[in-house]
């Protein structure tokens, strides 16, 4: 594999030649459409392993232009919403708004490439949560998140293989729940406090984002790693304040 194809961007890649069917299923289909519409330094994509990637971001971008109101058109703040989530190059702008035009009047629901995610990434799990947080940090882009989006979230969690604590320990991170922050490190307001540093260091080490970025996470989106750290210490922070913790 050429230096060119090893530096390439995610965005580079959803120019490639074939790119659309080295992936295939629905976010095959859905690339296939907008491949032409990336006009960057395009290298032709190997027809061998999915490109895992390309499969996650335009996965994130399926989801969360399904997630947004079904009004006919792409909202400029709905991209804007998604640039805070993954970096999109200026050069690529036109085309993230087409994919998100077009997962938005697809037939398909969203079902499918939820699915198509949980296949992909059944190996590894903490991706899925990477895909979670990104559509959290989406939603909750407008300062509020919807009942109509929790619900959303919630069936996309189900299918993602996550179950209700497990959701309810992601959304803690986006919007605030009774038990929050503990709700946040996944701890009881019973636990001790050698229990509450323990977590936290686990919690760090687990979602720093250099870990994050070695098991996959495309760079453009290291930012759903980096406000998620932030979400974690800030409630780490606010227990060790009302606890004395030093």
């Amino acid at each position: 594999m050429s230096q060119a194809t090893k530096s390439q961007g995610v965005w580079g890649k959803l120019g490639g030649a074939g790119i659309g069917l080295a992936i295939g299923g629905p976010l095959g289909a859905l690339i296939g459409g907008v491949a032409g519409h990336f006009l960057l330094d395009r290298v032709g994509a190997p027809f061998g392993r999915t490109p895992r990637d390309v499969v996650f971001t335009t996965g994130l971008v399926a989801l969360a232009a399904k997630m947004a109101k079904s009004d006919g058109v792409v909202l400029p703040s709905e991209v804007e919403a998604f640039g805070r989530v993954i970096q999109v190059e200026p050069s690529a702008r036109a085309g993230v708004e087409r994919l998100f035009d077009l997962a938005k009047k697809t037939t398909n629901g969203f079902e499918a490439y939820a699915h198509q995610l949980a296949t992909t990434f059944g190996d590894e799990p903490a991706l899925l949560e990477d895909v979670l947080d990104g559509l959290f940090q989406i939603a909750g882009a407008d300062g509020a998140l919807h009942e109509a989006e929790e619900r959303y979230l919630r069936a996309v969690s189900g299918i993602f293989g996550f179950d209700e604590v497990a959701f309810r320990r992601i959304a803690a991170r986006h919007v605030r729940l009774p038990d929050d922050p503990y709700g946040v490190l996944g701890l009881d307001r019973e636990a001790d406090d050698a229990a509450v540093k323990a977590r936290h260091r686990a919690l760090v080490a687990e979602h720093h984002p250099d870990r994050a970025l070695a098991r996959g996470l495309p760079t453009e989106a290291v930012a759903i790693a980096t406000r998620r750290l932030a979400a974690i210490n800030a409630a780490y922070d606010r227990i060790a304040q009302e606890r004395g913790l030093r």
